[in-house]
């Protein structure tokens, strides 16, 4: 069976994933497909894991990428989370993760309903009120969520959701946006606010793309999104697939099985995944810095991340559920974060003693960074915390 070290999956992510200075992507659909997708539930991210991937980005660029040229579509799927996926993915996702969210969601909403007492049919009320909203985007009609519900009364009917102390009485209205989305009927479109704030016009699918891509079944969707997988973040473990795919170990075993994967063992002593003959020994790349946002989906690839995260500093860069604030890299390793003064300047906060060498590459890219926000400040809910060196989680 072949080894791969940890030293040899860190200079494959520093190629693969764009983020080592001398191997970035040349455009935005490139670092997209290279990396399968890129975190979207902050409206920054996309932009920031563009700029750190792709030399002389813009803003206007990730922009055009997403609500011009439409390459890039925001899409839920794995573990409920926000995405942009590159167009050609989008069939795959419909078909498994989206598939999944979806049928979550439909049944948290007809037990809420059931529960309110709304229709002796539940079900039947649900998807009703689903195609009250759908019929809302004919003819390539764009709406904000505040303006679905004032056109669709039942939007406005409230019901309980969660329990115990977490209660709360909710509009339907965003529950249905949310379900709508997750099956791929509607697409959030083009934002209404400032490219740091989330105010999507939802829009029909079928209008945003122009012609839906050819569906695909359950089966070859996971298959598809586990081949991209294991290109962007292979050799990972079952564990790791199973927890970004937010599936089964079943369909994720299916899937493994489905693209012909490879074994290959770990410096943890695990088995890890590739893809059929992507065994081959990964040169080194020599030493390089990187500064990654919030939820980039290198920091989110994995759900076992010892070879490029001392598990000490977990509690300082991810909150309680495993989510990453920004990070700083040095060589394939996280070494701290980084954050924003109020005038623009980027600062990194090491974990350690970086040395003189670390030091000085992570300041060019912070000077970097610097350059490319231009002024502007993105608030983040971890920046404070850690510019403090206080615990997220």
């Amino acid at each position: 069976m072949r080894h791969f070290s940890d030293e040899q999956r860190r200079a494959r992510l520093a190629r693969r994933h764009g983020i080592h200075p001398g191997h970035r992507h040349p455009d935005p659909l490139a670092a997209t497909t290279a990396m399968t997708v890129l975190h979207a539930t902050e409206p920054p991210t996309v932009h920031l894991a563009l700029a750190a991937r792709v030399d002389g980005i813009s803003i206007a660029d990730v922009e055009a990428a997403l609500y011009d040229d439409r390459v890039l579509v925001k899409q839920l799927a794995m573990r409920r989370t926000l995405f942009a996926f590159p167009r050609d993915l989008l069939p795959a996702a419909w078909a498994s993760a989206s598939a999944r969210v979806a049928g979550t969601e439909f049944r948290r909403l007809v037990a809420s309903a059931d529960k309110a007492g709304v229709d002796p049919d539940p079900a039947a009320w649900v998807e009703a009120a689903t195609q009250a909203v759908l019929q809302q985007f004919a003819a390539g009609a764009e709406f904000d969520a505040v303006t679905i519900r004032k056109r669709v009364p039942i939007a406005e009917t409230r019901l309980t959701w969660g329990s115990g102390k977490w209660t709360q009485e909710l509009p339907l209205g965003p529950h249905l946006l949310t379900l709508l989305g997750a099956r791929g009927e509607i697409v959030r479109g083009r934002n209404g606010g400032h490219w740091r704030i989330s105010k999507p016009r939802w829009t029909a699918m079928t209008s945003w793309l122009g012609e839906l891509p050819s569906p695909v079944d359950g089966a070859a969707g996971y298959a598809e999104l586990v081949r991209r997988w294991l290109w962007t973040f292979g050799p990972g473990t079952e564990a790791d697939l199973v927890w970004w795919l937010g599936s089964t170990k079943s369909a994720a075993r299916r899937a493994l099985v489905e693209v012909g994967a490879e074994q290959v063992s770990l410096d943890s002593g695990e088995i890890g995944w590739v893809l059929p003959g992507d065994i081959e020994p990964e040169p080194d790349v020599g030493p390089w810095a990187a500064l990654l946002p919030t939820l980039d989906p290198t920091t989110m690839g994995w759900k076992q991340r010892d070879f490029y995260l001392d598990p000490a500093d977990v509690p300082y860069l991810f909150d309680s559920v495993g989510n990453a604030g920004p990070t700083a890299w040095w060589n394939g390793r996280i070494v701290g974060c980084w954050v924003q003064e109020p005038d623009g300047r980027v600062q990194v906060v090491p974990r350690g003693d970086l040395g003189r060498r670390a030091r000085a590459a992570l300041d060019r890219e912070a000077a970097r960074l610097t350059d490319w926000f231009g002024g502007e400040v993105v608030s983040s809910v971890f920046g404070p915390r850690q510019a403090r060196g206080e615990r997220l989680g």
